[in-house]
Order: C-alpha cells, then structure tokens, then sequence
C-alpha cells in the first residue's frame, strides 16, 4: 500500500507539467500564422523585425522569453482589445482578434513568440 500511494503521489505531481508540456510541443503552422497576421491586419503595426508603430516581433518574443505565462498574456492581448501606447506617444485601442478560433490565434501567438 506505501509504494502505490508514492507511485500516485508521483504520478500526480508530473501529470500537470506532461500535460503542460505536450500542449506547448504542438508545431507551429508558420503559414496560417502569417495568412492571420495579414488578415487581422496585426502586419499594419507590428514588423517581424522591423519597428513600426508597434514593437517588432521579435522585441516582443525578447521581453516576454522568460515569462511562463507569455502565452495566454498574448492570447488575452490579441483577443480583448486592451489599450497600446504607440510610437507617437497617444494611447488606442489594440485591433482584437474575435472572430478566429482559439486554435487559430493560439497559433499566432506562439509564432509571435518563436521569433
């Protein structure tokens, strides 16, 4: 009866980080990321690389590299509009992201974050 409720003890603690784990391990579709970037239009504001009115891509995967959390951060960003400072020092609305499945703008969000 000891060794089982170690195994169970066990099993318990690692089960959240494998499930964790295998949801982040999912590919990255490269092209559907882009096609939404494009008609979301988030390309008007935001370069990969490059500054816009919005922070490049990649500034943005810098800042949020060792947030554990970057990724429903982003996913709420994208989807609730929230107000963005841009270049010109006024503050507007972000554009939200509300008619795409979650899956979709998941997607998006991770490419973002691989850049």
């Amino acid at each position: 009866m000891k060794n089982r409720s170690k195994i169970q003890v066990l099993l318990f603690g690692i089960l959240p980080l494998l499930a964790t784990f295998s949801a982040s391990a999912e590919p990255i579709n490269n092209d559907d990321a882009i096609k939404l970037a494009r008609s979301a239009h988030c390309l008007r504001c935001h370069g990969v690389t490059k500054k816009k009115e919005g922070p490049p891509y990649n500034v943005i995967a810098a800042f949020y590299k060792s947030n554990k959390d970057a990724e429903e951060v982003l996913i709420e960003h994208v989807t609730m509009g929230a107000k963005v400072k841009l270049s010109d020092g006024h503050k507007e609305n972000h554009k939200a992201i509300s008619d795409k499945s979650p899956e979709q703008v998941r997607n998006l969000v991770r490419w973002i974050l691989a850049q």
